[in-house]
């Protein structure tokens, strides 16, 4: 079974996460992903949760990697389509003070564009 899918695009990326579950078994991959991703120059990064019911510690510590990746690349990293359960437990963590969460992966990616915009075509 796929845990994640990728797609590149011209000013980001997007990873959606397939896993029900970003445990322990799923965040270290994801977390290597990102890197990867970094690493070939995606400074802005979308991570859609849409299909991910459930996330533990190691999960928590994979968006701060894919956080961390972005801000050393000048970047934006964004949390897409989170659910309920997955919120509240970035929010208990207070991660939300770092994150930046947006409902729809739409969104998301009209985000990233208009903040890759302005940072770096000087609006």
């Amino acid at each position: 079974m796929e845990i994640f899918r990728v797609k590149e695009e011209e000013r980001y990326a997007i990873v959606e996460v397939l896993a029900s579950k970003m445990d322990s078994l799923v965040a270290p991959k994801i977390k290597a992903e990102l890197v990867l991703l970094s690493g070939k120059g995606y400074a802005n990064i979308i991570l859609d949760l849409s299909h991910t019911k459930y996330i533990d510690s190691s999960g928590l510590s994979a968006l701060l990697v894919g956080d961390r990746q972005c801000r050393a690349n000048n970047g934006t990293f964004v949390i897409s389509g989170a659910n309920d359960y997955v919120l509240k437990l970035i929010q208990i963590s207070q991660l939300d003070r770092v994150l930046t969460l947006i409902p729809t992966l739409q969104e998301s990616i009209e985000y990233i564009i208009m903040d890759d915009i302005a940072r770096n075509d000087g609006i």
